[in-house]
């Protein structure tokens, strides 16, 4: 985008987007490292787009600069031709620079936690990309369709980044909603399938059984991921991941249903197998919060890869009302922690 364009859309108003943070079952699954080994296991993830939104403003700045500020985050700013895609800003310096960005000024606001587990990063970089996108439509371009905004933040994303990434994050972001992914199975299948298991007009059935808690402790994905993926391709724990493919079909099958207890068991059983292959998924606080879930005979499951950031429940009405009672009370004396609001976003990227 040449600058002088850029700088006169931004200058004669502000460009704006926002996009869902999301909890999830079944996650890893996304990763082709994962999903094309187990092709035929049917593997899946599901998730929720939260009303937790990441907000991207793009604001006029110096010449040739690129400056970002981020909630929970340093400001960082350099200049265009040397934006780092390593510092803790990178994926939106690689946005930036793959629409050939300068002179903006990019305001990012996060209603989750920083590094919460809940997709935010992806969700910041699908809002990006759905920002850029509009700024090109005022130039007269195409706008960018929510599958393509998917597909090129995710590529982005997976291009800058240690360990491999999967597309769920994105997808959630994008799209919104109640929804099962499913992968390809074969070179020329399309890169998702889409299942909405829950539409608007049951948002409050599933509401009133959820409950979120954040548990004070920042989430690093890179360490249990890499964990996975390195022993994954070493063919260490593949009947795990084949267990884990299973129950996750379980859990979107039950769920879809309306089979709550179903749905808390496969969640249970999905837990255990990760839970026993890699024991670091729950903090200290994640434990206590698991088995006061277990004990109110509801599902508690760490979203992303876990080690920190949130911990969500599922169970009928009144277990879950229970179960969050009990959580505020081991969460009160846990610095940072705190519940969090699980209302469903049916929009994603707006």
């Amino acid at each position: 985008m040449k600058k002088e364009a850029l700088t006169k859309i931004l200058e004669s108003g502000v460009i704006e987007a926002s996009a869902s943070c999301r909890i999830d079952c079944g996650g890893t699954l996304d990763i082709k490292t994962f999903y094309h080994a187990l092709r035929n296991h049917g593997p899946a993830t599901f998730n929720i787009a939260l009303h937790l939104k990441t907000r991207v403003r793009l604001l006029p700045y110096h010449s040739n600069m690129i400056k970002i500020s981020s909630t929970g985050f340093a400001t960082e700013e350099y200049p265009a031709k040397e934006v780092p895609y390593t510092s803790p800003l990178g994926l939106m310096f690689a946005v930036a620079s793959y629409f050939q960005a300068k002179g903006v000024h990019i305001r990012i606001e996060s209603e989750s936690p920083p590094k919460s587990a809940l997709g935010g990063s992806s969700a910041a970089a699908v809002a990006l990309t759905g920002a850029f996108s509009r700024a090109y439509t005022q130039l007269g371009n195409s706008p960018l369709s929510r599958e393509e905004i998917v597909l090129l933040a995710y590529s982005i994303e997976d291009s800058i980044l240690p360990v491999p990434c999967g597309m769920q994050d994105q997808l959630a972001a994008a799209f919104g909603g109640v929804n099962a992914w499913y992968w390809p199975p074969t070179p020329d299948a399309p890169p998702f399938k889409r299942w909405e298991l829950i539409r608007q007009d049951g948002y409050l059935e599933l509401e009133d059984r959820l409950v979120l808690a954040y548990c004070g402790v920042p989430h690093e994905s890179k360490d249990i991921n890499g964990k996975w993926v390195k022993e994954f391709m070493e063919g260490r724990n593949r009947s795990c991941w084949k267990k884990i493919a299973g129950y996750t079909n379980d859990f979107i099958r039950a769920l879809a249903a309306g089979d709550w207890r179903g749905a808390v068991d496969a969640a249970n059983k999905e837990v255990a197998v990760r839970t026993e292959m890699t024991p670091e998924v729950f903090t200290n606080v994640g434990d206590r919060l698991r088995n006061e879930a277990t004990q109110k005979n509801c599902a508690a499951r760490f979203t992303g890869s876990g080690g920190g950031g949130c911990i969500w429940a599922l169970g009928e009405k009144d277990d879950i009302s229970r179960l969050r009672r009990s959580w505020e009370d081991i969460l009160l004396n846990v610095e940072g922690a705190k519940l969090l609001e699980a209302k469903i976003d049916p929009y994603g990227l707006e």
